[in-house]
């Protein structure tokens, strides 16, 4: 079942198109790495699937009963975020604030999706801990928990583990790998991380400002854009 599609698409930042040439579709279940050197339009489509920006040509839709507002977003950290004066339950909990609509208050099943969401990702024995005072690795699981609070569908993730050490980074990716396998959810993760990209991923789409390389992971590893920028990186670590 296909949740998401791009046909045809370009997006642009500041009048000036940034990538394009984008022809992929996301199913039910994948986990897709968008990968790609920097400025090569990774961030920018991921902005244009959360609707943030809108394609300067082609389109981009949704189904399988996702609507585009109801999808996860985990973004890369910045200092405001780490230093987010709540606890890691309230934390958790304000991912539930799109499907409040109207509605001021949490209802109870809001409660209970946010302490299930925190139970899945490890870390009920700090609920009550404050969010800035945790470590980096705690800070990204409490905003993937929130993230999930989102979404049932659908997870987009803009390089999820950048500066964690590798211990912890290797817990995360095996947590959202967790995730993918066990929950059915969609995973979309931007990632520098090609060996990461290549290990936990089922489909890879590679961006240089367009359209490298959409498939499954193992066909990208021996297309010409796979050769090109997996071995490289890969020799190199």
């Amino acid at each position: 079942m296909t949740l998401i599609s791009c046909k045809n698409a370009a997006f642009a930042y500041e009048a000036k198109t940034v990538v394009q040439g984008l022809n992929f579709e996301v199913g039910s279940g994948n986990y897709l790495c968008i990968v790609g050197e920097n400025g090569s339009g990774k961030s920018t489509l991921m902005k244009g699937i959360l609707g943030l920006i809108k394609p300067k040509e082609g389109e981009i839709s949704f189904g399988g009963g996702l609507e585009q507002q109801q999808i996860g977003y985990l973004p890369q950290q910045n200092s405001a975020q780490k230093n987010f004066p709540a606890s890691v339950y309230e934390v958790v909990l304000s991912g539930q604030l799109n499907s409040r609509g109207i509605l001021p208050f949490y209802s109870a099943k809001d409660k209970q999706a946010a302490l299930e969401n925190i139970e899945k990702l490890g870390i009920m024995p700090i609920k009550n801990k404050s969010f800035r005072e945790l470590s980096g690795g705690q800070q990204q699981r409490a905003l993937l928990a929130r993230a999930l609070c989102a979404t049932k569908k659908a997870l987009l993730l803009d390089e999820p583990a950048a500066g964690l050490d590798p211990l912890v980074t290797a817990e995360l990716y095996a947590v959202i790998k967790e995730l993918s396998a066990n929950s059915g959810i969609t995973i979309i993760m931007i990632s520098h991380d090609i060996r990461a990209a290549t290990e936990y991923a089922s489909h890879i789409l590679h961006l240089k400002n367009k359209q490298l390389f959409f498939g499954k992971t193992d066909d990208y590893l021996q297309s010409p854009a796979g050769k090109m920028f997996a071995d490289s990186a890969l020799g190199g670590q």
